[in-house]
């Protein structure tokens, strides 16, 4: 959590100032003259006159858009306080939650794509449909408005659109497949039944190769390709996909095209490097990995090691969205106008959203503003942002970027550009977190042999009966 505080000006001119900024103009970072204290852990009492706007986020993100505000507003009255909340084992919203209703309750709060469903078909965000002619003007991807929507009432955007990709390695697909280039490769993978034969293809060529990491990876395209959401009319709806992608992942499994190591563990990054072991001593080497346009600068370049040019990206057999960050404002705000400007600011804010992308908020850009920022505080180029306005606009300065040589010569921009409008967000539904986890934890014990699969079937819709008990549920697609 960070404080800051700013030159007192007069509520008149916060908006004159905003409203200019909206228009385009860029406020030079403040020198931090009159910053006044930074500060952690939130509940400071904040100075004679100042506006505390209270931000809470469960990503590091949110700071640097926090810092990046101030140095926008120089001149405005208001103190940011962010507080940061890991979203280990729900504990962001638990928080949350608890903190509805009483003096600790934030202005602004950021939203996983998890679990941001949930808080917009409730009632605790406020309404921010006057915020959509300026969506519109930036060309906001569609799936971040559905995703932030509701019956028709607008309570979220995010600064990030998130379609997801295939990451391939280009030496495996030269050696395996005969070619590297993306336009053969992706013909091999066009879809789910090619995949399959791709992977048996890869597993042929060495016993040691491996398609994927983990068929979890998939779990997201092939529900991002259902017809219908979860839940339809108060009935749990269990769409072909989902069964599809239980029997394939069980196929993955069965025929050793998928490393086994579990999705976010250190088996999993060490893929990513060529340092992933077996447990007989051998080397195992995987393919490609499913990760949106998040999952390369955060996921896979750091942890791949020396395999840098090595890479390559196409879409895939499925179009996907995974992840992504919404920023919301509490209706009972005391701030509602300046927790409002904040969203603006974040995500419908063109200089600002290009910043964001192209690597202008360096960790010295972030000091001019507050001298309190941590050394590892800054925003690295390349994130995807909400804006085909402004995708349409800085695509061509990533060529020849660090990135695109990473990828042996690929604009990644102008890959997550083309396959952005094409994700579907109308599909997700605030019970979706509960629903997923629970069958991700029945899949997990059929794959390893624990249980067949009318159990995983029958105790997943136990386990979705005890979370939503008033749900009318289908009969199992196994018996």
């Amino acid at each position: 959590m960070r404080k800051s505080i700013f030159v007192v000006l007069s509520l008149l001119v916060l908006a004159s100032m905003l409203l200019a900024a909206c228009g385009g103009s860029t406020p030079a970072p403040s020198t931090g003259g009159d910053s006044g204290s930074s500060t952690s852990g939130g509940g400071d009492a904040p100075a004679d006159g100042k506006r505390v706007l209270k931000v809470w986020s469960f990503t590091n993100e949110i700071r640097t858009m926090a810092v990046a505000f101030e140095g926008f507003y120089p001149d405005v009255e208001v103190d940011v306080v962010y507080t940061m909340i890991p979203m280990t084992d729900g504990e962001y919203q638990t928080k949350l939650k608890a903190a509805i209703g009483t003096a600790d309750a934030p202005d602004v709060v950021a939203l996983e794509a998890a679990f941001v469903k949930e808080w917009v078909e409730a009632d605790f965000l406020a309404d921010l449909n006057d915020l959509l002619p300026l969506a519109e003007e930036l060309g906001t991807f569609p799936a971040v408005i559905q995703v932030g929507s509701h019956d028709g009432v607008t309570k979220g955007f995010s600064y990030q659109a998130t379609p997801g990709a295939f990451f391939y390695r280009r030496s495996m697909a030269q050696e395996c497949l005969g070619t590297d280039d993306p336009d053969q490769v992706q013909a091999m993978v066009a879809d789910i039944d090619k995949f399959v034969e791709t992977a048996a293809k890869i597993k042929e060529c060495n016993p040691d190769y491996f398609t994927v990491g983990t068929s979890g990876e998939l779990f997201n395209p092939f529900l991002a390709n259902r017809s219908q959401p979860w839940i339809v009319d108060g009935e749990l709806v269990i769409d072909p996909m989902v069964v599809e992608y239980i029997e394939f992942a069980k196929l993955m499994r069965e025929n050793g095209y998928e490393s086994q190591a579990q999705q976010w563990t250190e088996g999993w990054f060490a893929g990513m490097s060529d340092s992933l072991v077996g447990a007989d001593g051998n080397p195992k080497k995987v393919f490609s990995y499913f990760l949106p346009t998040w999952g390369l600068p955060y996921v896979l370049i750091p942890n791949s090691g020396d395999t840098g040019g090595d890479w390559a990206m196409i879409n895939g057999p499925l179009a996907y969205q995974w992840g992504g960050t919404w920023v919301g404002a509490m209706k009972d705000s005391p701030n509602l106008d300046l927790a409002k400007e904040f969203i603006k600011f974040v995500a419908l804010n063109e200089e600002n959203l290009t910043n964001w992308a192209t690597g202008v908020y360096t960790n010295e850009y972030l000091k001019a503003i507050d001298p309190t920022v941590p050394d590892d505080q800054a925003q690295a180029p390349g994130d995807f942002v909400s804006s085909q306005v402004v995708v349409e606009k800085i695509t061509s300065t990533f060529d020849g970027s660090e990135l695109y040589n990473w990828l042996g010569g690929q604009n990644n921009y102008e890959a997550f550009g083309q396959a952005a409008p094409r994700v579907n967000g109308s599909l997700l539904t605030g019970s979706d977190d509960a629903i997923q986890r629970a069958l991700e934890s029945q899949r997990d014990q059929y794959l390893n042999g624990e249980i067949d699969a009318a159990t995983m079937w029958r105790q997943w819709l136990d386990l979705v009966r005890s979370e939503f008990p008033d749900l009318k549920l289908p009969e199992p697609p196994v018996q």
